[in-house]
């Protein structure tokens, strides 16, 4: 097979030598960046190959590939790989209603939000860690049942915004569960 010429501009060798050093690029892609760089250096096909550990029709597909398209060539085709397995509907539903769970419930459990999304308790439980939500972990502020609750409120946030001159505001909370824990635990 005819060898396939590559002329390299001083971008692309930059390029290509940051993939071949680099620690975090892939290994698809420092091998690739090894090939057009032992190709530009008049390499064989066959020498090629056998440095970079692949075949001398693998050498000649990369080539071929730079050659038409130069650095975004090396990438990998659109549509490769294992095509995902969820509806794009069932995904969206889980990732949107997360945040609103149903009026006789206080949260979405993975099963609950599983059955709402017509799909499985682990493909639930993949997209919440992939998009990292806990719905069980509450992050809001609660509010208080006391019926003064709101006036008390102002009153704290008045003291915050606006302390009397020379005082110190000091905010005490009550944890009962440590309290326990350092009798049981000292």
């Amino acid at each position: 097979m005819a060898k396939t010429k590559i002329a390299l501009e001083e971008e692309e060798r930059r390029e290509l030598n940051r993939r071949l050093r680099a620690s975090t690029v892939s290994v698809r892609d420092r091998q690739r960046a090894q090939i057009i760089l032992l190709a530009a250096e008049g390499h064989t096909q066959e020498a090629i190959g056998a440095k970079a550990g692949v075949t001398r029709v693998t050498v000649s597909h990369w080539c071929q590939r730079f050659v038409k398209e130069r650095l975004a060539g090396l990438t990998d085709a659109p549509g490769r790989g294992r095509k995902p397995s969820l509806p794009d509907t069932a995904v969206k539903k889980v990732l949107e209603t997360v945040t609103r769970p149903p009026a006789n419930l206080g949260r979405w459990s993975c099963r609950t939000m599983a059955r709402a999304a017509g799909i499985s308790t682990v493909s639930v439980q993949r997209l919440w860690a992939a998009n990292d939500i806990k719905p069980h972990l509450t992050r809001t502020f609660k509010l208080s049942n006391d019926a003064h609750f709101e006036e008390k409120f102002w009153d704290v946030i008045g003291l915050y915004l606006n302390p009397p001159e020379k005082a110190l505001v000091l905010c005490c909370d009550e944890k009962s569960q440590c309290q326990a824990l350092e009798r049981t635990q000292p």
